[in-house]
Parts: structure tokens; sequence; C-alpha cells
């Protein structure tokens, strides 16, 4: 396959803004379309700088790192800024070099905007097609995206996942050009930061898995983080919510034609629907069906603004299979399971692999990942917790008694939602980092025990004094990690060889 797509109106120099991941496989993008590169970015030396060195011409390369401020002429000449998905627009310098852009009319949009644009032009060149599956929510996305990427791939359709779970869109997408082995199914998860900058992308299905709060530092409100949220669904064609969650709700009564199905935690009702039965002590996946459970979707219905959810026929309830069965244990992977099973469905899927593969799924590194044993305390590295919903969500699916280890940077979070799980279940929480103390006051009326930590071997050797044969000890800091660490794999990581000296002065064996 040709290495450029023939995009007539491809810009002739891109302002790239942020050397990311998204950054530079924005940046190969432009310069495999032919267009001269500009980049800046804060950092002297951002980490994918040497590769872009590497990988491409020179003479299409143009730098302008260690930027404290962005200089107006970085916009000279250029017809388009790429803005990547870590820098909040709303915060200098990037704030002033968006103001300047748009008083000089320069297009602003991101690197998945280029995907969606790069969709379109196969189509219209080569009749390429493929379906495409959007997944965000505050947390889940990953676990939600892998998994039905997998379901996909069992049921023998080939699928390949990006995005925010890496690789970047348009990186995945220049690989299969070069392989000349396009998927028919794109499964994108997609963060709310992504969103922002994204108008095009047509979705097969789209989801809004939950909303709580997140990423205030960069939004600024919780009413603008759920509307960069809710324009996943002005895309697709098939909308797929959570019906337990009110501002996921909410986003659907704007919309005009629309498609819904949702899934959520009590038993399905309308047709398509996906949800949870307990019967005799059992808990099924389950899910509401008219006559079989791989009938096409119908057609979209037409309604007005703050009219009520289209009505669909009441379905005939089926049970599909017991949830302990599952790869994933908890409440919140049950959920997660039942949106990647319709995700999957929208695009083909049959019932018994996705079944199947939902079996042999057993999770992402960082999501309640089972370590190991010690004297009969099972220890989880939940790191990817990083907010307080993610947390909330893990610990409810326990089932058990814990240690909490929390902490780090709080984003501006409110923390009182803890405080019912810390309440029922835990025995001790163990904080760490720079919003430790902060936490400790809004949990200080909880009736449990509150201890600090200097670092995480001492959390982790407080956590296994605090906790009993049985009990679990838990990372899940509810906050972001880079007061302490590089980002939360290391923070995981490091809990990990934490728990590993543990053991080893235990007397046990590593």
């Amino acid at each position: 396959m040709n290495d450029t797509l023939n995009v007539v109106t491809f810009p002739s120099r891109v302002l790239i803004v942020g050397l990311g991941e998204t950054g530079v496989a924005a940046a190969r993008w432009c310069a495999r379309q032919g267009a001269n590169v500009r980049v800046a970015d804060t950092r002297e030396v951002p980490s994918g700088l040497e590769a872009l060195r590497q990988d491409l011409d020179p003479t299409l390369l143009e730098f302008h790192l260690g930027c404290d401020v962005f200089a107006e002429s970085l916009l000279d000449e250029v017809d388009a800024l790429v803005l990547s998905p870590g820098l909040a627009p709303g915060m200098s310098p990037v704030r002033e070099l968006l103001d300047a852009a748009q008083s000089r009319s320069i297009e602003i949009i991101g690197e998945i905007e280029l995907f969606a644009r790069a969709l379109e032009q196969l189509k219209q060149q080569t009749g390429y097609a493929p379906k495409v599956l959007g997944i965000t929510g505050t947390n889940g996305k990953t676990t939600v995206t892998a998994l039905a990427r997998h379901m996909l791939t069992a049921a023998g359709i080939k699928a390949r996942a990006a995005g925010n779970i890496s690789p970047a869109a348009l990186q995945a997408l220049s690989e299969c050009l070069d392989a000349n082995d396009l998927p028919d199914v794109w499964v994108l998860e997609l963060s709310s930061f992504q969103l922002e900058t994204t108008q095009s992308l047509r979705c097969t299905m789209a989801t809004v898995l939950n909303v709580t709060q997140d990423h205030l530092d960069w939004h600024g409100t919780m009413e603008a983080y759920a509307a960069a949220k809710a324009r996943i669904f002005g895309m697709s064609d098939t909308v797929l919510v959570n019906r337990d969650d009110g501002c996921v709700m909410q986003m659907i009564e704007s919309l005009g034609a629309v498609n819904v199905r949702s899934f959520g935690r009590d038993v399905p009702m309308l047709a398509g629907d996906v949800g949870i039965e307990t019967n005799n002590g059992v808990t099924w996946l389950c899910m509401s069906e008219p006559t079989e459970f791989d009938d096409d979707l119908p057609a979209p219905v037409k309604r007005k603004k703050n009219a009520p959810e289209p009505q669909r026929q009441a379905g005939r309830m089926v049970r599909m299979m017991p949830a302990d069965a599952l790869g994933v244990k908890g409440t919140h992977n049950v959920l997660n399971c039942l949106a990647a099973l319709s995700l999957a469905r929208a695009c083909g899927a049959g019932l018994a692999p996705m079944l199947r593969a939902a079996t042999e799924y057993v999770g992402e590194p960082h999501r309640m990942e089972f370590v190991r044993t010690i004297g009969g305390v099972d220890f989880f590295n939940d790191s990817k917790g990083t907010n307080v919903g993610a947390t909330v969500a893990g610990l409810d699916g326990l089932g058990r008694r814990f240690v909490l280890i929390a902490g780090g940077v709080g984003k501006g979070q409110d923390f009182t939602p803890l405080g019912p799980v810390i309440t029922k279940q835990a025995r001790a929480v163990i904080l760490i980092g720079q919003d430790a103390n902060l936490i400790a006051q809004v949990l200080s009326t909880n009736d449990v025990s509150i201890d600090f930590a200097a670092n995480m071997q001492e959390a982790v050797t407080r956590a296994f004094g605090h906790a009993s044969e049985g009990d679990a000890v838990v990372l899940s800091p509810a906050c972001a990690s880079f007061d302490m660490f590089r980002n939360y794999p290391h923070r995981g990581q490091v809990f990990a060889e934490a728990v590993a000296e543990l053991a080893l002065e235990q007397g046990e064996v590593v």
C-alpha cells in the first residue's frame, strides 16, 4: 500500500505541541503525508525526541524545545496545530498559544482527529470501511478496550486496539498500512483530553462507562469534564450507556437521532440491554433479547431534546454465564465485561466465542493485580486507581476486609466517597504522598485507624502490621503518582518490590 494517502487538503505545515506518544505519532504521520512539521515542547529532551530525529527526514522537522513560553512566532506559516492530550488548553503556556492560533483562524485538532480523517480518506480511495468502537469513561476504559478486542479476536474478527491504551492510533494505523494488514474493527480507548480535540470520528458504537471526579486540574470543572466525555455520543451510530450512572444518562437527553443500549447492575428489561441477576446465591451475566442474541440492532429512533429514552420492546431475559466464571473478579469487572460484550456484539461477534474469551481474560497490569500472599494476607496492586471512583469500585469488588495504601497528588478531588467502603470493610488506611493529610482529614470522621508512611516500603510494612490472616492489603491510591514516582506503573512496580522485600523478611520464598 502507498506510504501516503492522497489527501489533497492535508496541511503543508503543522505545529505539534507536546512530544509524548501521541505527539510523536502525529509528527510521524504528518511527515508521512509530506507536511513540514514544527514541534514545540516545554521539555528540553522529551521522551520521543531521539526516535523522531532518527526516523524522519530532518529537512521536514523543526524543533523548539525547553519553551517556558510558546512564542506566537511558532504559528507563522502554520496551517494546523495538533495539541497533545497531556497539555491542558486552559493553562499557561498553552492557553496563550491556542488563543493566538484562534485569532489567526488556525485549526486546532488532536491526533485522534487526524486518525479519523485518515480513515475517511482511506474509505474514499480504497473502500476501506472498518467498524470503530469508541470507549471512554473515568474508570474501566483500558479493561473494556482490551477485553472487547479479545472477544472480537476470539470470534474470528480482525481487531486492533489503540488510542489511550497505547499504541497511539496513528502509530497503529501506520503499522497496519506498512504491513498491508488493516483490521476489520478499530477498538479505541479515548480520554477526555483526546475527545476535546476530535470532531469527525465516526463510531459504530461508543460508550461512556461512568463519570466520577477526575482531571479537574485539566478541565477546571466537573461539568467541563463530563461535557468532554459526552462528545463521543455525537460521533456514534449507537450509544451504550451505564444505566446506573446518572451523569451518563443525562448525556443522552440532548441527542437527536439515537440508538441506545445499556448495561447495569440490575436485570435488563429492554431488548438489547445487558445486566446482572442473582438467583439462589449465584450471580449471572444476563441479557434481554427479542428473539436471537445476534439479531441486527434496530434503526435509530428520532426524538426531541429532553425527551425520555427511546422505548424498545421488553425482551426475554437470558442468562449468559455465572460471574464466578470470569477471569477477572469484582462487580466493577462484571460491568466491564457486560460493556465489552455489547461492544463486540455490535461488530458481529457471536455469543459463544465472546463468553469463552471472558473466561480467559485475566485483566491488565496495575488494575487489582494479585501480587502474592504473605502470612495469609493477599497483596493487590491497583496503582491504576488514580481517582476516587476507581478506588471505590476496586475495593467494593473485594468482598473482604482490607488495609488500604492510598495517597499522592489529589488533583482537586473530593475524597468523601471513600468513606462508606472504608467504614464497611477497612481495618486501616496507610497514607503516603503530597495529599496524605487532606485524605486523613476527610476520613477522620470514619471509625478506622489512619497511619502515615514516608515511602512505599514503610507503607507496605505498616499495612501488613494492621492486617489479619484472610485480609487483603491493597495499593489503590485514588491519586496521581508524580509526587513520588515517574508514573502509575512505576508506583505499582515499587509496591511489588516492597512486597517481595517483606516476603523475604517474613522468611517466605520470593
